[in-house]
């Protein structure tokens, strides 16, 4: 194989899977079907045209045959008034329109012919333009149901090319996004370390950390004047009681006036006159 055939059969080898996958089947039967009735058409035009031919021919045998029954008449005519030289002549003129009659014959029968044939045509390529539609539409519906099965199956399993991009625009989401959060927690860590100064500050790591002690030292300092307030606010404990001695024996006065202090609160003053009236009548006694 030369370069030239070879470089052509892979050209169009090229050409012919371009045109596989860029050609829906549905779209090609329909085209196919309008081929057919084009086609068809055609057919029933040329049937209309033969037959047209056919009937000028009619026609113009017509014609002729009417001049020929005229020849004959004028034939007859010239016989009769003893006219040989016009009968002959008359009856030449019969004679070629015979021929021409006879021509015309052979004529029609050949279209005649031909349109039979046409028309025996015409109804098998109908009667295949009527079988070919059904069948397209039962592959169209069948091409459509794996079609949207196909469809659907993809979806499904997310294997479609439309699916492999959301996929894989999901992905590079997620990268984004833990590169964000890394970088985050980084810069969050860094700050924390101390690893990048204030910019607008001069001060230093080192200024930072004196200042943090020193406020933290400041802080305990004030917790302890506030502890050492606080234990001056709050009351001494009272000491504890001292056992007390056990009690002399009293004189019955003695007795009686505690007794009469504590029950000054709770005894009505009817009461308590009653008592000290009593305890002098027995003082007299």
């Amino acid at each position: 194989m030369g370069i030239l055939s070879r470089t052509s059969y892979v050209i169009r080898s090229k050409i012919n899977s371009l045109l596989n996958r860029a050609e829906d089947p549905t779209e090609t039967l329909d085209y196919s079907y309008e081929q057919m009735r084009d086609q068809l058409q055609e057919v029933k035009r040329g049937i209309a045209d033969l037959t047209t031919q056919k009937k000028r021919l009619e026609m113009q045998k017509r014609r002729l045959e009417d001049n020929v029954e005229k020849h004959n008449e004028q034939a007859r005519t010239a016989v009769q008034q003893d006219r040989e030289d016009l009968a002959r002549r008359a009856l030449e003129k019969k004679k070629t329109k015979m021929n021409q009659i006879e021509d015309l014959e052979r004529q029609i029968a050949d279209l005649q012919n031909q349109q039979d044939q046409l028309i025996e045509q015409k109804n098998e390529l109908q009667t295949r333009i009527e079988e070919f539609r059904t069948k397209k539409e039962t592959m169209k519906a069948r091409y459509e149901a794996a079609e949207a099965s196909s469809t659907v199956s993809e979806a499904m399993t997310a294997t479609g090319e439309e699916f492999e991009d959301v996929g894989r625009a999901i992905e590079r989401a997620e990268e984004k996004t833990e590169d964000m959060e890394a970088r985050a927690a980084a810069l969050d860590e860094l700050h924390e370390s101390g690893a990048f100064d204030d910019v607008i500050s001069d001060k230093d790591r080192i200024d930072r950390e004196l200042e943090e002690l020193s406020a933290g030292s400041g802080v305990e300092a004030e917790l302890e004047t506030l502890k050492s307030d606080v234990g001056e606010d709050e009351p001494e404990p009272e000491p504890e009681p001292e056992p007390e001695p056990e009690p002399e024996p009293q004189k019955a006065a003695d007795v009686d006036e505690p007794a009469l202090e504590d029950l000054e609160e709770d005894i009505p003053d009817e009461e308590i006159e009653a008592e000290l009236a009593e305890l002098q009548d027995e003082e007299r006694d």
